[in-house]
């Protein structure tokens, strides 16, 4: 079996025909975070798009911390596979792909000399990032000359200087910057926080006007799900390969770049001409709802019910005769029509999301799902029951059945070491939230005997959902009658009563 290196991909030894231009590519794009996600995404795209002949551009790729994977990166060569598995129109699909689109991979904290050299680089036009570790936040810190800042936001302010220094501020030189974090309004985030930094720090009032006026952040939204490295078949899949590959990256065939930016700058980075579902647009909200409502709204609404009623997976969901039924009533009749995009979009989208739900190669835990679930209920869940009780005069009785199940989940004890346990099918399963979120939990709990005023309680409680609950029509009534069903016939039964 072959170790994975250029030479051996140009002599075709390893069963993979290159797909990168033979002549000398610029380097066009900075990615700032080196994990699976960007690399089975943005990676993977830039390659698909160099091999189409649509575009000539490498990346350099920055650790966004300290540990990483240069010294992987650079032991062989660049390149890494992604493997895509899953469903598409109802047939199972599978593809790999040897990326080779990236130059080199550099520690900034070892490495900071080569940083700004990129940074200097007049052929640079893009910058991409998912800083999982530090996020896009504000934290406080000096710049020191010759030194990687620790804070994102800061480090991007720095190497902005360094290109303004080197360029002397011309219009020419501004960049894009692509963020991929999981916030909303990422672009402009990253934005305020690069002048905050430039005004703590005392920057010329020239640099910040070059970069409002010249760089652009743009507002994105990701999506696809990247289960990372398949570390269970990883030796039956080399074998496969017919080399070693430890950074393998495993991911779902679906995808998704909506970014919010000006039209003309789509051209550059011609993605979408090489069939990629990349959509550059001056709004991108409806997309944001879309998913939010969608895909998240509808892993919160019916995950913490299928995992009471004793499945672990999403795509156990999507297999058990109950539970698929209560997720496809709750997606189709009450979240879709409420998503502000034509029908047959909207429907369409829903669609291809009970397939990813259903994809063999993605185990996702819905104990994991569970994560933080009282916020994750008010944003992807609470605005679809608002608009539809302001339609019909109530709320949906599948969404009012999920917060019921929210609640059921919630029913815990503290443990002897401080952790909030719940109970399912006599096996203790852990809760985890804001600590004060389970403290209000607990108590509304503990020694309850009348199930209508746990709903009433709860609901009513504005440090839970931001507002008072008890106030949308029928909802505290209907979570209210789902608990006493609950309790008397179980949750999966009172699933399928629905």
């Amino acid at each position: 079996m072959y170790e994975l290196n250029r030479q051996r991909l140009a002599e075709g030894k390893l069963g993979v025909e290159s797909t990168a231009p033979s002549s000398l590519k610029p380097v066009r794009i900075l990615q700032i975070g080196d994990g699976n996600f960007l690399r089975g995404f943005v990676d993977w795209m830039v390659d698909v798009t160099n091999g189409a002949g649509l575009m000539n551009a490498e990346v350099i790729m920055a650790q966004p911390i300290d540990r990483g994977i240069a010294d992987l990166m650079k032991a062989q060569d660049q390149l890494f596979t992604v493997l895509l598995r899953g469903v598409q129109n109802g047939q199972p699909v599978q593809s790999k792909r040897l990326v080779s689109c990236v130059k080199d991979t550099l520690n900034p904290y070892t490495q900071w000399d080569a940083m700004l050299a990129t940074m200097q680089d007049p052929t640079l036009r893009f910058v991409v990032s998912n800083t999982t570790e530090a996020g896009i936040a504000y934290v406080p810190e000096a710049l020191f000359e010759g030194q990687c800042p620790a804070n994102f936001p800061a480090k991007v302010t720095a190497l902005l200087l360094a290109r303004f220094k080197a360029f002397g501020g011309s219009a020419e030189s501004g960049l894009v910057f692509l963020p991929a974090e999981l916030i909303e309004a990422n672009g402009t985030k990253l934005k305020n926080y690069v002048l905050q930094f430039a005004d703590v720090w005392k920057l010329p009032s020239e640099f910040v006007a070059w970069v409002k006026e010249h760089n652009v952040f743009c507002n994105t939204l990701v999506d696809r799900i990247v289960p990372g490295y398949p570390a269970a078949e990883a030796e039956a899949l080399f074998a496969e390969f017919g080399y070693k590959d430890p950074l393998t990256v495993a991911a779902e065939p679906f995808l998704l770049w909506v970014i919010e930016g000006p039209a003309k700058i789509a051209d550059e980075l011609p993605l979408h001409k090489a069939g990629l579902d990349v959509v550059w647009t001056k709004d991108l909200q409806p997309y944001r709802t879309r998913k939010v409502r969608i895909l998240n709204g509808a892993h919160t609404a019916s995950s913490l019910a299928a995992y009471c009623a004793g499945l672990d997976t999403v795509r156990e969901m999507t297999e058990d005769a109950v539970v698929s039924k209560f997720l496809n009533k709750v997606m189709f009749e009450e979240i879709v029509p409420f998503v502000p995009l034509p029908e047959a979009e909207r429907k369409a989208y829903a669609e291809t999301i009970v397939e990813r739900f259903a994809n063999p190669h993605i185990r996702h835990e819905l104990i994991s799902i569970a994560l933080n679930s009282v916020s994750k209920w008010q944003v992807r869940v609470l605005p679809t029951i608002k608009d539809y009780a302001a339609k019909h005069g109530k709320a949906p009785a599948g969404l009012s059945f999920s917060l019921a199940a929210l609640l059921t989940f919630y029913k815990g004890q503290f443990a002897a070491n401080g952790d909030y346990e719940g109970l399912r099918q006599g096996q203790s399963y852990p809760i985890k939230d804001n600590a004060d979120i389970l403290v209000i939990m607990h108590a509304a709990w503990h020694g309850a005997t009348d199930l209508n005023q746990v709903a009433s309680t709860l609901l009513a409680d504005v440090r839970l959902w931001g507002e008072d609950l008890t106030q949308v029509p029928g909802l505290a009534q209907q979570t209210a009658s789902a608990l006493i069903r609950i309790k008397e016939i179980g949750i999966k039964s009172a699933m399928g009563a629905l």
